[in-house]
């Protein structure tokens, strides 16, 4: 019958007995009549329902109604019958007397004292009547018993037997006085069981200390239970002494003695022994405890255990149970029975436990577990504080092996020598001192453990290999004056570790004046610029020269890693000039790839004109190093470099300088092999991505300039690459970030936007490679031999196709011989430096514009991207949809590269994503170049713009662009085409080209 929600109505809670489930309880909203009395009109009261009648209830109702339902018919059936039977049938099977399933039963019977728990400890207070047998909810109302109730329980020892029952005693109101409740033979319920609710009548009765009903039921039907003599001690020493400890008792024919004494804790520490350990031979168990160290991955899986006991006296407690406010113990002397009940100090537990939580040992029931290493840095940080604070601190009798458990420390001084800082440290475990060198082999081993000279097993704290595993795996061991005394150094550019574990507290030291003037970089002095040194720099290249100064006077190696196009070159040429004129008396040594070779040796001879620069290259070339002492600048290539190392290695050099250092970013390469055996004072690297593929690379770069830098290459793998690649840690990002910073300077276009022009141009120079440069003299013999013999029959005028067309050969062969022989297999010196250059592009993120007049130069370069899986825009004049190339290159970012023939996308196209602009060839028509420059360089473009312009070195291109500016001079803009340009040719500037 539905209950009207606009009507006056009440809310009720009834008692019903189920018949399988036991005593439940539901909620019920009644119809109130207009005298507001109960009517029969009601209905059930669901968490479906219960938001009709919410102006009628309170929180606690709606918690109530939630619990409610979680104990009905309908949710018992649906949580524990896994067979999906019918309601009536999962009933009758589970509770069948004879075939029933008890371990359901008790599944059930849990679940539903747990829930009642709750819904009994919300009712008070609310209406609560028994349902009548015609389903009236309020049918006989229940009287809440305000105060609760007090069980007394009674033994009687006899002669042949012990006699056991309760007293309940209710208190009256008045001081101090109890009336006892009859309740057995009163057809007593027990609604709930932990704790007890207790309905005698209509009085419902609750307890304190929280009685199991369990004690009370069988006293419902009987006056007491008798414990024959023969089961007597079992009896006593299982159940009469956890009674004891929880509650009144009164005894009659055995004594109960209670005993106050001040409890002292105790922590013990033990090994949790893992299914397969359990299964080791004694004998093996006892020859591994023999060893001094474990395997590292073994001791990461094992845990220790920490369990909290209270000791009183003679009498031992554990924490977990102190659910009871005593403990018992059972003493028989002759045919007598002491019980001594040791009342424990709930306080002092209590504050005692406090101590250990403060301490970041959160105990929970008396006991915690903690890998092994979390629980000696524990330990290591605490074991000490606590034993002060009244604690007993001991091992487990059971562990095979016993453990250190007292103070370890370790104490490090750093002092700034000579050249290196020397390290000083103690180590401590108790009494004993650990030789240092001992302790680094372990930490860098990820040992954790070893054995002290009294046989016990120390622990390495964990912060130790946190915090100083660095420090470990820097440090370099040498030998004394005398060859005998042994020491332990760390290189100076080491000096931000040193000032790190100084602010940590964790290593005193004492550094001179001049190396703390590196705690900040933006106090670097100004360096004047040489005075024979004929460039102008911008500000930020004289940043870049003033910080490589600064670096050497404290003989530190750098990496210069700026974007490409921002002037490494040029900074590197005013440091060399400030040399020379600083009297440096040996030269200088810089290495780079064969095809950049010519480009230095034009950019020297325009910026530092006084510098002597040799190019030490060629197959005939004399390796005498005695020669070098007639130059301050050596240009030579790896390839050199890898060849002649035993010569070079010989030779002292002022500076180092690898130009494209990423070339030694494999440390097992031949090439880095060879480098780092080259001897010299200073060392400099430039590149402008010190990172392509992994951090080994910086590994390898950065240990060249700062040889141990970064430790070794196990060490940096471990502490680094690995949690760096693998386990993308950034908390190791940041701190081989920290290590590195120093010595590496890296500006990147937008950093230095206001400081650059619109537009940065530049020439770069290829070597033709040794089967390259054969095709293009034979070429370019056959040709002149051929144009001039024409010239000389035909004439100038009548030789301008056969001219165009011999240069057009030689041309392509510059670029690569592949575009006139599609059978070449052999290399190209400018595809060569056109892939570095556009590889650096690529991985600082730029957008390059490849342009060239020839369609097969362009499909050199699509052969390659190809076989690299590099994704890019095409446009040339058989492009059907150039539009998509074009927006597919504007926005899609991982689209960096838009290679397009000149006559297609020379003119109207709009590319300001662009920021880089390849010419790989040059073309008769300059102002054609300014064209293709001008689709990135153009309104909208907010980035500045670099140009680069490949020219062939000794080629026809280098030779047409020397004609090109020549006559350009005289003629300006007249010649604008390429049939122009051949018509101003003489018979002299056609010998010229071809010479």
């Amino acid at each position: 019958m539905k209950v009207s929600p606009l009507q006056p109505f009440q809310i009720v809670y009834s008692l019903l007995d189920h018949e399988f489930l036991g005593y439940l309880i539901e909620a019920f909203v009644v119809q109130r009549n207009s005298r507001g009395e109960l009517t029969l009109q009601n209905q059930t009261l669901s968490t479906q329902n219960v938001g009709e009648f919410a102006k009628g209830l309170n929180e606690r109702d709606f918690e109530l109604v939630k619990l409610i339902d979680s104990i009905q018919q309908d949710t018992i059936v649906k949580k524990f019958n896994t067979r999906k039977l019918p309601a009536v049938n999962f009933f009758l099977k589970i509770y069948d007397p004879h075939k029933g399933d008890k371990l359901v039963q008790e599944a059930i019977c849990s679940y539903l004292e747990a829930i009642k728990a709750q819904i009994m400890a919300l009712l008070p207070g609310k209406p609560f009547y028994i349902m009548g047998n015609d389903g009236n909810p309020a049918w006989e109302s229940i009287t809440w018993m305000p105060e609760p109730a007090r069980v007394h329980f009674h033994f009687v020892r006899n002669v042949d037997s012990t006699h056991y029952f309760p007293i309940i005693r209710y208190p009256t109101g008045r001081e101090g006085e109890t009336e006892r409740i009859d309740f057995q033979f009163k057809d007593a319920l027990m609604i709930c069981d932990e704790p007890a609710y207790m309905m005698v009548g209509n009085r419902l009765y609750h307890f304190s200390k929280n009685v199991d009903g369990k004690k009370l039921r069988p006293f419902f039907t009987k006056n007491h239970i008798v414990i024959p003599r023969n089961i007597e001690q079992q009896y006593y020493e299982r159940f009469v002494t956890q009674l004891i400890a929880s509650y009144d008792v009164y005894a009659k024919g055995f004594e109960i003695r209670s005993e106050v004494l001040t409890p002292i804790p105790v922590l013990t520490v033990s090994e949790m022994v893992s299914s397969s350990q359990a299964t080791v031979a004694p004998v093996l168990q006892t020859a591994l405890s023999m060893i001094d160290t474990v395997d590292p991955e073994e001791e990461s899986s094992q845990r220790i255990a920490f369990d909290l006991s209270f000791q009183y006296g003679d009498f031992m407690f554990r924490y977990d149970n102190f659910g009871t406010s005593a403990n018992v113990s059972l003493e028989k002397k002759n045919d007598e029975y002491i019980f001594h009940k040791i009342r424990r100090d709930q306080r002092l537990e209590r504050q005692k436990l406090g101590v250990l939580r403060d301490t970041g040992l959160d105990l929970r029931n008396g006991r915690l577990t903690l890998s092994k290493a979390d629980a000696f840095a524990w330990l290591s940080h605490h074991g000490q504080q606590v034993q002060e604070t009244g604690f007993l601190l001991r091992q487990s009798e059971q562990d095979s092996k016993r453990y250190f458990l007292g103070y370890s420390s370790i104490d490090v001084s750093i002092q700034e020598g000579r050249d290196w800082f020397d390290i000083y440290a103690n180590v401590r475990f108790g009494e004993f001192e650990i030789p240092f060198l001992k302790l680094r082999t372990l930490i860098l081993n990820k040992k954790r453990e070893f054995k002290l000279p009294n046989g016990e097993i120390a622990v390495i704290p964990e912060i130790w290999f946190t915090k100083y595993s660095e420090l470990f795996g820097f440090l370099e061991h040498i030998d004394g004056l005398d060859n005998t005394d042994s020491r332990l150094v760390l290189q100076k550019h080491h000096l931000a570790l040193v000032q790190e574990l100084e602010r940590d507290n964790l290593a005193t030291t004492i550094i001179s004046r001049k190396l703390e003037r590196l705690r900040n970089f933006e106090e670097i002095e100004r360096f004047p610029l040489p005075h024979q040194f004929t460039g102008t720099l911008r500000p930020y290249q004289q940043a870049g020269y003033d910080w490589m100064n600064f670096l050497r006077q404290y003989r530190f190696g750098g990496c210069l890693a700026d974007d490409m196009g921002l002037g490494k070159t040029v900074m590197t040429l005013a440091m060399l000039q400030g040399q020379k004129e600083a009297g440096a008396t040996a030269p200088s040594l810089l290495v780079m790839p064969t095809s950049l070779l010519y480009n230095w040796e034009l950019e020297a001879r325009k910026f530092t004109p006084n510098l002597r620069v040799m190019v030490y290259t060629g197959t005939y070339r004399d390796k005498n190093t005695a020669q070098f002492d007639e130059y301050d600048l050596i240009l030579t290539s790896y390839g050199i470099v890898r060849i002649d190392i035993d010569s070079l290695s010989d030779y002292r050099f002022n500076y180092v300088i690898l130009d494209e250092s990423q070339a030694i970013k494999n440390p097992s390469s031949h090439i880095t092999k060879a480098v780092v055996q080259l001897n010299t004072a200073y060392r400099l690297i430039l590149t402008g991505t010190p990172l392509e593929n992994s951090t080994m690379d910086l590994w390898s770069q950065m240990s060249f300039i700062n040889p141990g830098l970064l430790g070794s290459q196990s060490f940096f793998r471990n502490e680094f690459q690995i949690p760096i690649e693998k386990r993308h840690d950034d908390a190791k990002i940041g701190r081989l970030y920290s290590l590195i910073k120093p010595f590496m300077l890296r500006r990147n276009k937008a950093q230095v936007a206001t400081d650059l022009p619109e537009k940065v141009e530049s020439v770069l120079y290829s070597e033709m490679t040794p089967d390259q440069e054969k095709q293009y003299e034979e070429a370019k013999s056959f040709y002149r031999n051929l144009i001039l013999e024409h010239i000389e029959e035909e004439g100038m005028a009548k030789s301008q196709m056969i001219v165009l067309q011999g240069l057009t050969k030689l041309r392509q062969i510059a670029n690569h011989p592949r575009m006139v022989d599609a059978e070449y297999e052999g290399d190209s010196g400018k595809l060569d430096d056109v892939l570095i250059r556009l590889e650096s592009a690529m991985i600082e993120n730029h957008k390059v514009l490849i342009f060239s007049q020839f369609i097969k130069h362009l499909n050199v370069i699509q052969h390659y991207l190809k076989e690299k899986n590099i994704k890019y825009a095409y446009l040339d004049g058989s492009t059907t949809n150039r539009q998509s190339q074009v927006e597919l290159f504007q926005t899609d970012n991982s689209v960096k590269l838009f290679l397009i023939s000149l006559k297609a996308g020379g003119l109207g196209h709009n590319l300001t994503a662009a920021d880089y602009v390849f010419i790989l060839d040059p073309w008769w028509n300059p102002a054609i170049e300014a064209q293709a420059v001008d689709r990135a360089h153009r309104i909208g473009q907010q980035k500045t713009v670099f140009t680069y312009k490949f020219i062939a070195k000794n080629t026809v291109e280098e030779k047409i662009l020397s004609l090109q500016r020549a006559k350009q001079q005289l003629a300006g803009s007249l010649i604008t085409t390429e049939e122009n340009f051949m018509k101003s040719l003489t018979k002299e500037d056609v010998l010229a080209l071809l010479e």
